[in-house]
């Protein structure tokens, strides 16, 4: 199976299923001699883990992780890095009754057309729960990320039709993170839960929206053609479940505006080249420009709901399915630090191309 791997230089491949024994994902291409901030990588598992509270799945993993190689003394080695995380806390028995059908807008029928072999358990290789590996290579980012000054956050912006208008340099991040729902609009946040309790009592979902902001990315990452630095990140949150839409900059709001209104003059600063609008979003012509990074992300509704559904079996048949189960009513609040992760990787490899081969920052 391809497409098991991510990135250039900084590149992670991940592993495991939902319901095996662990998933895992090992990292080639991280700096040596770089200190590992193992809280960090502890924080970004705990916002990501299902059973936070009402808003989020039932499903209760502790997340500890296990660094098997590539770290010696907190240190990393320049060597392979490999990380686990254990499943404690699944219930297979939950899925039994869907070995032969196949969940409406999930990946079963398209998996099983491909391979001739799926394993149903919780969606087995296609669960959301494989963004595990994907959150601790992103945490090993961050951390390179932070020795050159920038910094990778996420907030919910959207739940169902409710949005929030607060600009992103605007966003108030350590707000967000005092939210259940990881919204920093203090405004919109009951309405948010609120369509979100309705929706779960409904047995139904809600789809939402993150915008990320990354700052301090210098002048010259990203490539002209066809690795662009919004393009990589387009194609990094798009691999993400769920994830129906990217949105650099204004994005669609681009295309109703005038050129006169859209084009970002310059100016200087200090004898600095600056930006007196960021109507691109921090990259032009694939590469940054040195100012704020946004892009939005929209996420569908989750797909396993328990009102009954029209479906077909493996045996051709139509039937009535009815899933059971743990389930997120809206994935968007524990999607943010996949978000940020997604982003930090794809930073990183960028501004490793830019460099030569034996390169200290540490």
């Amino acid at each position: 199976m391809a497409g098991n791997s991510f990135g250039e230089i900084f590149k992670i491949s991940s592993f495991g299923e939902s319901h095996g024994p662990a998933i895992g994902v090992v990292i080639d291409g991280c700096l040596p001699n770089m200190l590992v901030d193992l809280n960090l990588i502890e924080t970004d598992l705990q916002r990501r883990k299902p059973g936070q509270s009402i808003y989020t799945t039932s499903r209760n993993e502790p997340e500890i992780f296990e660094i098997l190689s590539g770290v010696f003394e907190g240190k990393t080695l320049g060597t392979p890095i490999a990380v686990i995380v254990r499943n404690t806390n699944q219930n297979s028995k939950d899925y039994e009754k869907l070995a032969e059908v196949y969940r409406p807008s999930h990946a079963d029928y398209t998996y099983q057309a491909k391979y001739g072999i799926r394993d149903y358990r919780g969606g087995g290789r296609q669960s959301a729960r494989e963004t595990v590996a994907r959150v601790i290579a992103g945490s090993f980012a961050k951390m390179i990320l932070k020795a050159l000054g920038v910094e990778v956050q996420a907030s919910v912006t959207g739940i169902g039709e409710l949005e929030s208008n607060t600009a992103p340099e605007s966003i108030n991040f350590e707000m967000a993170e005092n939210s259940l729902i990881r919204c920093a609009d203090p405004t919109l946040e009951p309405q948010m839960k609120e369509l979100i309790e309705i929706a779960s009592t409904q047995g139904d979902s809600l789809g939402g929206q993150i915008t990320c902001v990354c700052k301090g990315v210098k002048v010259g990452w990203g490539e002209p053609v066809f690795d662009k630095l919004h393009a990589d990140l387009g194609k990094a949150m798009l691999s993400i479940n769920a994830v129906k839409a990217f949105e650099i900059g204004e994005g669609v709001k681009a295309a109703r505006s005038m050129g006169s209104l859209q084009n970002d003059a310059f100016h200087l600063v200090q004898n600095e080249i600056k930006t007196i609008t960021n109507h691109s979003g921090g990259i032009q012509g694939g590469i940054s420009n040195g100012e704020l990074i946004y892009f939005k992300v929209a996420f569908k509704p989750v797909a396993s709901i328990k009102t009954e559904q029209q479906t077909v079996n493996e045996r051709q048949e139509n039937v009535k399915l009815k899933i059971d189960g743990r389930h997120d009513p809206c994935v968007v609040p524990r999607a943010v630090p996949i978000v940020e992760a997604m982003a930090a990787l794809v930073l990183v490899d960028h501004y490793l191309r830019n460099l030569p081969n034996q390169i200290q920052l540490f």
